[in-house]
């Protein structure tokens, strides 16, 4: 399982949303090239890095995002409201990783699936339930479509994973209640990356028992080091032992 340290980033700064609100960020005082470099230093193999000016549109930190693709060291996955093919391919061709679509992947999942053909392994769909139904444009706008036909929709499409978020977990600030995370992964073949689960190390060694889930997305945790990212690592590598089958 693959642990993703996260940065976001609003106005220049590192930030993480309290209860989702994007208007009542956290601000943590860390300069976020510096951080990012310590990302690889403790082991990770890749970052996720969300500009919230892009995704509240209303601009970007897009000279500060390049830096940190450039000093990072390691491959980064972008996310922040895209809306356009072009933009899609322009940060691919600047260097990031994979690219994270979610309302571009609910309004038009055509040019998402001809991005993903085009950029195989590149393209990630982020999959934010509420109640049981899709919710886009950062978690403002309920879709008549539940996640269950989502994820359907995008059988077969070389993507590189699903970014699963359970906001009614995230936003309540719970221990992590995995029951929805862990409904859809078993009803994908698309690899799952889940989020808002971790909030301690317990949680990350939980998740490596969950069939179809490759990683999982660290911020918050991180930022209140309430987590350690080289122990959260080595636990996400750490081989599964036998597990007990229950009649």
């Amino acid at each position: 399982m693959i642990i993703y340290p996260t940065l976001e980033l609003l106005d220049g700064k590192c930030v993480s949303l309290a209860r989702g609100r994007l208007d009542d960020p956290v601000l943590w005082h860390v300069d976020p090239v510096e951080t990012a470099r310590g990302f690889a230093a403790a082991g990770a193999e890749w970052m996720h890095l969300t500009d919230i000016n892009w995704l509240r549109g209303d601009g970007g930190n897009d000279d500060l995002v390049l830096e940190i693709i450039r000093a990072a060291g390691i491959p980064v996955q972008l996310g922040g409201g895209f809306r356009s093919r072009d933009a899609v391919t322009r940060w691919i061709d600047l260097g990031a990783g994979r690219i994270v679509l979610g309302t571009m992947a609910l309004q038009d999942p055509g040019a998402v699936e001809e991005l993903a053909k085009y950029h195989p392994d590149q393209i990630v769909v982020a999959v934010d339930v509420l109640q049981g139904h899709l919710m886009t444009s950062g978690w403002h706008t309920r879709s008549v479509f539940t996640a269950e036909d989502f994820i359907r929709a995008f059988d077969g499409v070389p993507l590189a994973g699903l970014i699963v978020t359970d906001i009614d977990a995230d936003i309540e600030d719970s221990d992590g209640s995995l029951g929805v995370i862990s409904g859809l992964a078993a009803q994908t073949r698309q690899q799952v990356i889940a989020r808002g689960t971790v909030r301690s190390l317990d949680d990350v060694a939980r998740l490596r028992y969950i069939p179809n889930i490759a990683g999982t997305l660290i911020g918050r945790a991180l930022m209140a080091k309430d987590v350690d990212l080289s122990e959260a690592v080595r636990t996400a590598q750490t081989p599964i032992g036998k597990v007990a089958e229950f009649q």
